[in-house]
C-alpha cells in the first residue's frame, strides 16, 4: 500500500478495529515520509457471479446494490445507515448460502422483501425499476398489493380514497 499524498510505502498501522458489524476492518495509518494521517478499510472481496437478464456475468458488486437502494430509498424515513444494513443482510445472505452464482432476479427479490417491510413507497420506487413496468396496470396491481399489506382491506378501495382525497 502506498500513502495517498506522497506515494511513500513506507507506512504504520496506528489503530485497527472491526467496523460494519465485524464484516469489515478499519485502519487509521501514518505515512512515516510525509507525516499525514489516513484510514483505510479491509473488506472480503466476494467472487461471486450476478447472471444478468440478458444471460451476461458479472462479479457481485455489493457497492452497486447499494447505489440501487440510495435510488429507491430516497426522500423516505430510510437512512443511509439502514441502507448499507440491507445491503449487508443481502449480501451476507448471498454468502451464505455458497453459491458461485445469483441471478439478478434473486437479489431484486430479497430487496423487494425487505423494503416492503421498511417503507411502501421506497418498495414501489424499486419495483418499478426491478420489474420495469411497460403499462400503468402494472404500477396499479404493485401500489395495490402493498395497500393490501398495509390495511389489511379492499386494496381498490384504499386506491379510490387515495385518488378521492379521503
Amino acid at each position: 500500500m502506498k500513502c495517498p499524498f506522497c506515494s511513500s510505502e513506507d507506512l504504520k498501522v496506528n489503530d485497527s478495529r472491526d467496523a460494519m458489524e465485524g464484516k469489515a476492518t478499519r485502519r487509521r495509518r501514518e505515512c512515516l515520509a510525509c507525516q499525514r494521517r489516513f484510514t483505510t478499510f479491509e473488506t472480503l472481496e466476494l467472487t461471486i457471479q450476478v447472471q444478468k437478464r440478458d444471460g451476461r456475468y458479472e462479479d457481485f458488486q455489493q457497492q452497486k446494490l447499494i447505489r440501487g437502494l440510495e435510488a429507491a430509498c430516497s426522500h423516505t424515513k430510510i437512512s443511509r445507515e439502514q441502507v448499507i444494513l440491507i445491503a449487508t443482510k443481502i449480501t451476507d445472505e448471498i454468502m451464505q448460502k455458497q453459491l458461485r452464482e445469483v441471478t439478478t432476479k434473486e437479489i431484486g427479490e430479497m430487496v423487494m422483501a425487505e423494503l416492503r417491510v421498511l417503507d411502501s413507497i421506497a418498495y414501489i420506487r424499486f419495483a418499478c425499476v426491478y420489474r420495469r413496468f411497460k403499462e400503468i396496470d402494472e404500477l396499479l396491481e404493485a401500489i395495490e398489493s402493498v395497500c393490501e399489506g398495509l390495511q389489511g382491506s379492499n386494496p381498490k378501495k384504499s386506491l379510490e380514497e387515495v385518488k378521492d382525497g379521503t
